[in-house]
């Protein structure tokens, strides 16, 4: 009996650290608080990294891109996509350079508005020129092992035929039906956004930066161009010159993160259009929305950053006014507050993605769908 132990014992060890061994590893996606500016570290299955964007100017929000690094064991940057030249999400790029190294860059190459000078801006330019630089077109590739990273949209054009063999693309889009377009008076350098989805075996991700209502609905009508996700970042920070319904309703993401701040983002239209999308699950937030008081905000185990009690029945007696075009809104708020909390989605190649609020530890896991 006891050397039938041992025997069973001596196999089984072994193949449970075969089993061990073998557990695949997870691409990790940390969504990092930049006040409704964007910043998102994508750690491949492989080790290799992309940062999407960072932030804006000044210390506060590359510091906290640093912080996530950190907390991610993170050395060095191996691409940085800059989605568009625009303040919070290029602006963080000076003091971001200085504190960790960065080897590739790719962007959508000349800015539709050269009026737009920075230093961030300045230094980006400059190390362009002395670093491999990636000028991205739809259809291109990442070269990140593990990854199927294809661009989607970047320079004002989107793909021009539907991703092959991805499931839901090349279909006609029932929804394109309500399609209207808008007369876009916003910057106009939103629409250059380099867009990317980002597959893991059957995992789907997509970021589409700040691309605009119009140039959105190019990706899904007449017929779905991308095909079905299981996650995705809110387009434009949730405003509402972005976030058309009919790509969001064909796209059926389970789960949206929002990179919305305090009073930047979060429309109640764009909103309005999660709240009926088909097929989601939940939608998480980076910051509790002034903008939206007690009527859209979810519950508060998703939200990763929530102002003070205070401050928030403060906002709910005296709401802000809307926002004039063209003009920064009051802070609400302390928009440097420390530590900033970030959101992290951790996916396996079967589809199983686990999202976690790094605020308060609340972690929700997903199964592939059936």
């Amino acid at each position: 009996m006891l050397r039938t132990l041992m025997l069973l014992i001596a196999f089984t060890v072994p193949a449970a650290a075969a089993l061990a061994q073998a557990a695949p590893k997870s691409l990790d996606i940390y969504y990092i608080d930049t006040e409704g500016g964007q910043a998102t570290l994508f750690v491949a299955p492989g080790g290799q990294t992309v940062l999407v964007d960072t932030g804006n100017s000044g210390t506060r929000d590359p510091n906290r891109i640093i912080e996530v690094t950190k907390a991610a064991g993170v050395k060095q940057i191996d691409y940085l996509l800059i989605t568009h030249y625009h303040g919070d999400h290029v602006g963080g790029y000076l003091e971001l350079a200085k504190q960790i190294p960065i080897l590739h860059y790719v962007d959508h190459g000349q800015t539709v508005q050269p009026e737009q000078v920075f230093d961030s801006r300045a230094a980006y330019d400059a190390a362009v020129k002395t670093h491999p630089h990636i000028i991205a077109k739809p259809g291109d590739k990442l070269p990140i092992a593990g990854l199927d990273w294809t661009i989607v949209s970047s320079a004002g054009k989107v793909l021009a035929a539907p991703m092959a063999g991805e499931p839901g693309a090349g279909l006609q889009n029932p929804y394109c039906a309500d399609y209207k377009p808008k007369e876009i008076t916003v910057d106009l350098e939103n629409a250059q956004s380099v867009g990317s989805v980002i597959r893991y075996g059957k995992f789907r991700t997509l970021d589409l930066g700040d691309l605009l209502w119009n140039w959105e609905a190019q990706l899904a009508c007449p017929v779905n161009k991308i095909g079905t996700v299981d996650e995705m970042l809110t387009t434009h920070h949730g405003l509402a010159w972005s976030g058309v319904p009919a790509l969001i309703d064909a796209l059926r993401p389970r789960v949206i993160v929002m990179n919305n701040g305090v009073r930047k983002g979060a429309a109640p239209e764009y909103l309005q259009t999660l709240e009926s999308a088909p097929g989601l699950e939940d939608l998480w937030q980076l910051h509790w929305s002034a903008n939206t008081l007690l009527e859209h905000n979810v519950a508060g185990v998703r939200i990763a950053n929530i102002e003070t009690p205070e401050t928030v029945a403060d906002v709910i007696t005296h709401p802000p006014g809307p926002i004039a075009p063209g003009t920064r809104p009051p802070e609400i708020g302390n928009p440097n507050h420390s530590p900033a909390y970030w959101i992290k989605v951790s996916a396996l190649p079967d589809g199983t993605f686990t999202v976690t609020n790094s605020r308060n530890g609340f972690s929700k896991t997903y199964r592939p769908r059936s």
